[in-house]
């Protein structure tokens, strides 16, 4: 037991593929133990790959979108009996299309509760006992969009742009008590995202991507290092976020809308 005990646990929600595989596997080679989540049926591929490179790994099945899946996972931190030394709060979905008649309703309030709600329920459950521990880490994935109006992903970028505020507020509210706050903002991944939000006929979708590996790194590195937050991925995702920032709305706006639009995939 003593030996168990010995290495810190970490969660990390979404952990079947993408950039969540990638973190666990990154928290797993520097010597964490891991509690992962997905919804749907879990993959054995992650917890065979972190057991292998270590880690004990318990993996927890609930769906994130609603209040009783959120507890669940909850219950399964509390059932560990162990400190939560670092939380990568990952899990998130996205949909493509026009807001107006491109897109269901039912699909953007499944966003809201994925991508905003469960940060902040699972952020409210996990955050107090790190405080009393004056010890602990947690990264939140936002994404490069979350300072960029997002056409034709206008709930998924509004979701992400509340996730980097919500992280940046915390971080500042914590910032004597000894837990940090880091939000990881990617740009384009090589994941299934754009399969699944319908849009791999659009220009991102059909584009060079970065390598989810390579951002799980660098957001691991920065919530190692304490970082209030770090654009991950390849330098020129750095550089257009560099750019980007110095641009207005509109004109980011209209850049995203040539990205994003459905079917511009099509005419490159």
């Amino acid at each position: 037991m003593s030996d168990l005990l010995s290495r810190p646990l970490a969660v990390v929600t979404g952990a079947s593929s993408g950039i969540g595989y990638e973190l666990a596997k990154q928290f797993a080679e520097h010597g964490f133990d891991l509690l992962i989540t997905e919804h749907q049926e879990p993959t054995t591929e992650v917890r065979q790959v972190c057991e292998t490179l270590g880690a004990r790994v318990e993996v927890a099945q609930a769906d994130l979108a609603t209040y009783d899946g959120v507890e669940e996972l909850c219950a399964k931190i509390a059932a560990a009996g162990r400190p939560v030394e670092a939380i990568a709060l990952n899990a998130g979905v996205g949909i493509g299309g026009g807001f107006t008649y491109g897109t269901d309703l039912r699909d953007e309030l499944n966003i809201i509760n994925l991508n905003v709600v469960s940060t902040v329920h699972l952020a409210k459950r996990v955050l107090p006992a790190m405080v009393a521990r004056a010890k602990g880490r947690m990264l939140f994935t936002s994404s490069i969009v979350s300072v960029i109006p997002g056409p034709f992903e206008a709930v998924y970028a509004a979701s992400k742009a509340f996730v980097h505020s919500f992280a940046q507020a915390l971080r500042n509210e914590l910032k004597d008590t000894g837990v940090t706050v880091t939000s990881m903002m990617p740009g384009a991944t090589d994941t299934n995202f754009f399969q699944r939000a319908d849009m791999e006929d659009t220009r991102v979708g059909a584009g060079k991507k970065d390598d989810p590996a390579q951002v799980a790194r660098q957001g691991f590195e920065a919530l190692m290092a304490g970082e209030d937050h770090v654009v991950a991925g390849s330098l020129q995702t750095k550089l257009a976020a560099a750019v980007g920032g110095a641009l207005p709305d509109t004109l980011k706006a209209e850049g995203h809308r040539f990205l994003n639009e459905p079917g511009s995939g099509k005419q490159q």
